[in-house]
C-alpha cells in the first residue's frame, strides 16, 4: 500500500492572493485553534510553527493524527460543507495563523475560479489521509486482516 499523502501545502500564487482577505492569529504553545463539535469559522493557514490535530478517543484521551506545519491549511472542509469540526486543533508551539471567515473564502473561490482546483487537490488529499489513518488505525497486530478487492487486483 502507498503511504499516506503529506498535507498538500498552498502554492506561493494562492498564498499571495489570500494575503488580502486573511488576517492573522498568533497562538501560544497548547492553544486551541478548534474543538471538535465547534461550528467552521474559516480556513486556518499555517504560516509559521506547527499545529497538531486531535481526534478525541475517550472523555480524556486524545489521538494525534496529523501536524501541520508552515503553507498548509486546515477548517477546508468544514468550510466548504458548513458542517462542524470532527477534530480538535492545537498548536505544537508559537503558531502563526492566517484565519479566512468561511463566507469570505467561499467568495473568493467565487471570483477566482482558477485557484478551485487546487482546493479539490487539498480535499483530495484530505480524504486519501483520512483513508490510510482509518487503515492503519482499524488494522490489528499480530492478526491477518482481510484485503480489500482493489488491493487483490493489484
Amino acid at each position: 500500500m502507498a503511504p499516506p499523502p503529506t498535507p498538500r501545502k498552498v502554492s506561493p500564487e494562492l498564498l499571495q492572493a489570500l494575503h488580502r482577505i486573511k488576517s492573522l492569529r498568533l497562538y501560544p504553545r497548547g492553544a486551541t485553534l478548534f474543538t471538535r463539535g465547534s461550528a467552521s469559522a474559516g480556513v486556518y493557514l499555517v504560516l509559521s510553527g506547527e499545529v497538531r490535530v486531535l481526534l478525541p478517543r475517550g472523555p480524556r484521551e486524545e489521538q494525534l493524527l496529523q501536524v501541520m506545519g508552515p503553507g498548509t491549511m486546515l477548517g477546508l472542509s468544514e468550510s466548504m460543507n458548513g458542517e462542524k469540526h470532527r477534530t480538535r486543533a492545537e498548536a505544537a508551539d508559537k503558531t502563526t495563523i492566517g484565519f479566512i471567515p468561511r463566507q469570505e473564502f467561499r467568495m473568493f473561490l467565487l471570483a477566482h475560479g482558477g485557484y478551485c482546483i487546487q482546493v479539490v487537490e487539498s480535499l483530495s488529499d484530505e480524504l486519501h489521509g483520512i483513508y490510510h489513518k482509518f487503515r492503519s488505525i482499524t488494522a490489528h497486530p499480530g492478526r491477518p486482516r482481510h484485503r480489500l478487492l482493489d488491493e487483490q487486483l493489484n
